[in-house]
């Protein structure tokens, strides 16, 4: 079962917020464009070996006791490392989460991207739980975007290290300027796609695009044209687009997320097809509800059948 709590509120607020701006309003729109929820993110999974590799010229001026000695002492890293990633995935899949940032902040200074990507995620697990307060959800958001950067940097070639790059870079733009929130959705978008073609049986990330799809769709021409302001080629998408996404997503990992099969059923809706959109919002309103976020999913696909 995949794991993650998924990308939150960029484009739709940002754009209510300056058309009741131009009108001399203030907006209370909170429509949200992506999402992680961090009972079922599939970011658990780890893209790298605990392996140790040590050169020729490094052996070279080693005695055979010497190089048994380094070699042990390689092993045991390593064995230490896969240890902890084990216990941290084990957490994460608990919905540990004070456990787990604790666990992994003890290596926040690790060159090792697999460390890194984790703490990232656990750093804004942490931000989202009710009980944080303002000052520290902040702190916390801007801290997994720094750990998220700095697994990028270290490992470009891992998946998960762009697709929280992805999300954590969504979730600074809640304490940015709107330019800049609107700015970052093209850059959200070729990270998610980066995680996907490194690792295209990756259902979250699949997920997460496709939902970055919808938001930018589902857009009133109101909104696009507020946008068309600030960018003169403003981020744009498509339904069928959409759709590609979360079919993808179902289909590498069926029923992995509520919200997927949710998503589904309201994009056949936008697509004004009934008995697609019936089907989807049946299986979402039948998903066990494991966790809050499902008891969600439950009641608006309720209120949408009944709707249709």
């Amino acid at each position: 079962m995949m794991a993650g709590r998924v990308l939150t509120r960029i484009v739709s607020k940002t754009l209510l917020d300056l058309t009741a701006s131009a009108k001399g309003k203030r907006s209370r729109g909170n429509i949200r464009l992506l999402w992680i929820n961090a009972s079922r993110a599939a970011g658990a999974q780890s893209s790298g070996k605990a392996a140790f590799l040590l050169g020729l010229p490094l052996l070279s001026g080693l005695s055979y006791q010497a190089f048994l000695a380094v070699r042990s002492s390689a092993v045991v890293c390593a064995l230490d490392k896969a240890e902890v990633l084990e216990q941290a995935d084990y957490l994460y899949s608990c919905a540990e989460t004070e456990k787990l940032y604790h666990l992994l902040l003890q290596h926040k200074d690790s060159e090792d991207a697999e460390f890194l990507w984790r703490l990232a995620r656990a750093s804004r697990d942490l931000s989202l739980l009710p009980d944080t307060d303002a000052g520290r959800k902040k702190q916390l958001t801007f801290e997994a975007f720094e750990y998220a950067k700095r697994a990028l940097e270290r490992d470009e070639k891992c998946f998960a290290a762009h697709k929280w790059y992805a999300v954590c870079l969504s979730d600074i733009g809640e304490y940015e300027g709107v330019k800049v929130k609107i700015g970052n959705s093209y850059i959200i978008r070729e990270h998610l796609e980066r995680a996907i073609q490194l690792n295209p049986k990756d259902a979250t990330s699949l997920h997460i695009l496709g939902y970055w799809c919808y938001a930018f769709a589902e857009l009133p021409w109101y909104q696009r044209k507020v946008a068309a302001v600030i960018f003169s080629s403003p981020p744009t998408s498509t339904f069928e687009e959409a759709l590609e996404f979360f079919l993808k997503a179902e289909e590498v990992d069926p029923d992995f997320y509520s919200k997927n099969l949710l998503m589904l059923g309201k994009t056949y809706m936008s697509m004004r097809d009934k008995e697609k959109a019936l089907l989807w919002l049946t299986k979402a309103k039948q998903y066990p509800a494991r966790t809050l976020e499902d008891k969600e999913v439950h009641k608006e696909a309720v209120e949408l059948l009944n709707q249709l």
